[in-house]
């Protein structure tokens, strides 16, 4: 009977593992044979099967996993979990993975885990720390009220959010819709979701943020401010509430709630208090895990509208105040979304806005609104566009035009025209730079005559953060890379250039942006090569004669001044 025990046992197989338990006398051949069917069958590791069976010693178990994997072994009741790191997780990888970070030493992070066996934990903990993960070993029971605890976390943050400005925050729409929104959100005032998308508005409000972006994925909910022109993520409810979250904001911008198939778009505007209201843009698309929304913050009342806060260098901001003055002509800002066009052009109407002038303005939508200018929103739905709008205006008697965007060949066509017979007309384009600006027009199929008789004036621009002046530190920067990144011989031997470091006073080393621009004055013999149908290389070379800066060149001077790094204008000029 001995032998064939011994030879039964051969035939066996067990793993790794099994076979260092069975050795140990944790766990019988028998025990052993039923625990690793039992583990297929439940689709889990084995060892988490051990740890969850009540007939095996489960601190045994851990002590010699322990010794067989090389993990410290860690009693987590002992932890105090306020001092759980401040590394932003999502607590559903915690709770699916079974692991809670206890610490963070410079670039490691040691990660608790109750089954060894099972990396996905700690390569979804390197995914979103994007640090070198060390492992500690607990036992499956102590850390399950861990990850419950850090779980609920979220749930009752929403509970016990500060009430401080909430009374405060009111819609604000004409009365039908304002009185079908309230009587809507009647019964609710004081849920958690109502109280958590008060705090979103009214954080991101304080922080500066120029949008809200609210994005459902398969296994989370992530939402982002982008402070300054970059997305920071900030600690969202769990994902089971994002529907509520979506639909909340959907009422309060008096969206359908039911239709979520198709992009919505949507705008709302909050009182903040007697004298402070907040206009938001709101944008909704339906994605693979739900809809997600970009909530645009238009803090018109926060504005200054002086063309001597924009960035401008002493020389730009006179080539743009005498281009303002001419009584007729175009002057195109151009620039991808959020890079300051409008600032500029409104700072811009604030200074041409007297008493004698005639002023008139078409937008998609009005984003400032200045007393003393006749401005008008498109309403595709009511067949009012652009070029509908402008002839419109030119039976009006105007001085000065503004047209929010020129998109089309019939709108270009009559801004150009308008701008040829007395009257001076702002625009914007969506283009990488200056240059650019004219085969765009070109290219809508705006005759080369008709353009470089009326455009004066092609200015791009960017805004690039600025750096926190309370922090910054000077660095030393190898004189190949800078005449790499577009420095002149003459400009390193007196620069003094700045890194970004952090404190309370600012974010990541920055507070604030402004502006960095390209100036093109269109000059006469630049206006007659148009005119003549040259290409853009020919374009490109009289520009460089007439040492017109690109952008990169005007960020350089924005560098070598100590207001931004050197790498904060390569991220915005790589075109």
């Amino acid at each position: 009977m001995q032998q064939h025990a011994t030879v039964s046992s051969r035939d066996e197989s067990f793993s790794g593992l099994v076979q260092m338990l069975i050795e140990q006398k944790i766990v019988s051949r028998r025990a052993a044979k039923k625990l690793e069917v039992e583990a297929r069958e439940k689709g889990i590791t084995a060892f988490k099967c051990a740890a969850l069976n009540d007939d095996i010693d489960t601190h045994k178990l851990y002590q010699a996993a322990s010794q067989i994997y090389g993990l410290p072994f860690f009693d987590l009741s002992t932890f105090d979990k306020k001092y759980l790191p401040t590394t932003t997780i999502p607590s559903n990888v915690l709770q699916d993975h079974e692991i809670v970070p206890i610490q963070e030493r410079g670039s490691k992070i040691f990660v608790a885990v109750a089954d060894p066996t099972d990396h996905s934990g700690p390569e979804a903990i390197r995914f979103h720390t994007s640090m070198a993960v060390e492992l500690v070993l607990v036992e499956q029971d102590k850390i399950g009220k861990v990850i419950a605890d850090v779980a609920s976390a979220a749930d009752t943050s929403l509970l016990t959010l500060d009430d401080e400005g909430f009374d405060d925050l009111d819609i604000i729409g004409d009365d039908e819709l304002e009185s079908a929104v309230k009587k809507e959100l009647e019964g609710d005032i004081d849920t958690p979701i109502v109280r958590f998308v008060n705090k979103m508005f009214l954080d991101a409000i304080n922080q500066s943020a120029s949008d809200i972006h609210v994005e459902p994925y398969e296994r989370s909910l992530r939402i982002r401010y982008r402070v300054d022109g970059v997305l920071h993520e900030i600690p969202a409810p769990p994902l089971q509430m994002a529907n509520q979250v979506i639909s909340r904001i959907k009422i309060l911008s008096r969206l359908d709630i039911a239709e979520k198939r198709v992009p919505q778009d949507g705008r709302m505007k909050l009182r903040l208090s007697k004298t402070s209201e907040i206009d938001f843009r709101i944008s909704t698309m339906p994605t693979l895990f739900g809809e997600k929304i970009v909530i645009r913050i238009l803090d018109t009342g926060g504005m200054a509208l002086d063309l001597a806060t924009l960035g401008f260098e002493p020389d730009q901001l006179a080539i743009y105040e005498e281009a303002i003055k001419r009584p007729y002509g175009m002057i195109l800002v151009t620039g991808p979304t959020g890079s300051g066009k409008s600032i500029s052009l409104y700072s811009a109407l604030n200074v041409l806005n007297t008493i004698d002038r005639n002023i008139s303005s078409v937008e998609d939508p009005v984003e400032v609104h200045l007393a003393g200018i006749n401005q008008v929103n498109i309403n595709e739905k009511a067949n009012v566009g652009f070029a509908r709008v402008l002839r419109g205006f030119l039976r009006q008697d105007p001085d000065i035009i503004m047209v929010g965007e020129i998109r089309d060949l019939e709108t270009g066509d009559i801004a150009v025209k308008a701008a040829q017979t007395g009257h001076l007309v702002l625009s914007t384009l969506h283009t990488n730079d200056a240059l650019g600006t004219i085969s765009r027009l070109l290219n809508m199929g705006i005759e080369p005559f008709n353009v470089g008789s009326s455009v004066h004036l092609i200015m791009a621009q960017r805004l690039i953060r600025k750096l926190c002046t309370s922090c910054r530190r000077q660095i030393d920067i190898p004189e190949t890379a800078l005449l790499k990144a577009g420095f002149t011989a003459e400009q390193i031997q007196s620069a003094e250039l700045y890194n970004p470091v952090g404190c309370g006073n600012c974010t990541d080393g920055f507070r604030g942006r402004t502006g960095i621009f390209q100036m093109l004055p269109v000059s006469d013999e630049m206006s007659t090569l148009i005119m003549a149908g040259a290409k853009q290389d020919e374009l490109e070379k009289l520009a460089s004669k007439e040492k017109v800066k690109t952008l990169r060149q005007a960020g350089i001077v924005k560098v070598l001044n100590g207001v931004t790094s050197l790498a904060e204008v390569e991220r915005v000029t790589n075109i």
